[in-house]
């Protein structure tokens, strides 16, 4: 599935009421180092003997900012982080490549700034 998705995390759930709550998160280093890595069988290997399982999963909240996320993002030393609502359902992930995208993106608006006020100065002093 990570394959065919082009991505490098699954996000395993408990499906119950027609809601989707986490129940753990299997990544593509996870396959590498815990599969691969101890030359065990991966059309054999459950993803559930491999997934970072719920009691430790870190999650973050559809309420928080992104700054917030980012915080828990680095204390806990990872790099996908599921958003769940009040109920605990599962709502999507943030990644530490959406967080460089939006970085990126201010970046590049405070740059902006700087060259328009540049611009500004010249003609204002012609």
């Amino acid at each position: 599935m990570m394959r065919q998705h082009h991505c490098g995390d699954l996000i395993v759930v408990d499906e119950a009421d027609d809601e989707r709550t986490p129940a753990g998160i299997i990544t593509d280093r996870d396959i590498v180092v815990d599969v691969l890595g101890k030359d065990l069988n991966a059309a054999t290997t459950l993803v559930g003997d491999v997934m970072v399982k719920l009691s430790h999963l870190v999650v973050a909240r559809d309420t928080e900012d992104l700054e917030e996320a980012a915080e828990r993002m680095r204390t806990h030393g990872v790099r996908r982080l599921p958003v769940v609502d009040r109920e605990g359902a599962l709502v999507g992930v943030v990644t530490l490549d959406d967080l460089l995208q939006v970085l990126a993106r201010n970046a590049s608006l405070l740059a902006e700034i700087v060259t328009k006020e540049q611009a500004h100065e010249q003609r204002a002093r012609r």
